[in-house]
């Protein structure tokens, strides 16, 4: 609980025995929940997310997106925190986020990590690509944040109703980004994190899940011309969301 709120993590993994067991190791006492989404691994992730305290839910369709949905319809807490399963991502910085995120009256937040220049975070082509992507994503969609893909986000669990999420790949990375940064209800911001080298081995290839990332921009721009946008359900946040906080298993 973080200021009388309830707060979820949110982690998909495959076959990420040795980041799973780093991250749940130092997850902050604010976390309720740790949601590990096993995606098919074939390795001991699943057990030992179980075994450090973590609620473990299978995803048989395999896919980033996937596993995030099913994270997402699973989560219990009022704030979500999202991170990869390969230690990259800091949780030290989880309570600074939900500060940022209830200070500021914010419903989302996604983490940039371009600022960080630590040792194996980043070759030259994943960098370009990543800015590629992103100049790609402000042309389309008339807004532009420094790390279109980052994988860390923090927001309100109730937005979730108004984001018209349909990538089961990597592309939901970009596509819960443009869903959130482009609903006029919604206030946004981009916070820069710091960034470790990944434990394990990569799953990502950096040209297929480029080209499909690319690709999915088009797809989603033509999606939101012609088929328009998904629409707020009847009595969606009723109520104004929440003033800023006062600072004084499976």
């Amino acid at each position: 609980m973080y200021k009388g709120h309830r707060i979820s993590v949110v982690t998909p993994c495959y076959n990420e025995e040795a980041g799973v067991a780093i991250i749940l190791s130092d997850m902050p006492a604010c976390v309720d929940e740790v949601i590990v989404v096993d995606n098919n691994s074939t390795d001991r992730t699943a057990e030992v997310a179980r075994r450090l305290g973590a609620r473990v839910v299978v995803e048989t369709k395999q896919g980033y997106g996937a596993a995030y949905k099913t994270g997402f319809q699973h989560a219990t807490g009022d704030i979500i925190v999202t991170m990869d399963g390969d230690g990259t991502y800091p949780r030290g910085f989880i309570p600074l986020l939900l500060d940022v995120l209830l200070d500021e009256n914010l419903d989302f937040i996604t983490c940039d990590r371009t600022g960080h220049k630590s040792r194996g975070t980043g070759t030259p082509l994943r960098v370009f690509g990543n800015w590629l992507l992103g100049v790609m994503q402000a042309a389309l969609f008339w807004f532009y944040i420094k790390d279109s893909q980052s994988g860390m986000w923090v927001f309100r669990r109730d937005i979730l109703p108004l984001l018209d999420l349909t990538s089961d790949g990597m592309a939901l990375s970009e596509e819960l980004k443009i869903e959130a940064f482009t609903r006029k209800e919604l206030k946004c911001a981009e916070v820069p994190i710091y960034y470790r080298p990944r434990v394990g081995e990569s799953k990502l290839n950096l040209w297929r899940d480029g080209f499909q990332n690319l690709a999915f921009l088009f797809r989603k721009k033509a999606a939101h011309l012609f088929r328009g946008r998904k629409p707020a359900p009847a009595g969606w946040r009723a109520t104004p969301s929440p003033a800023p906080a006062n600072p004084a298993t499976e």
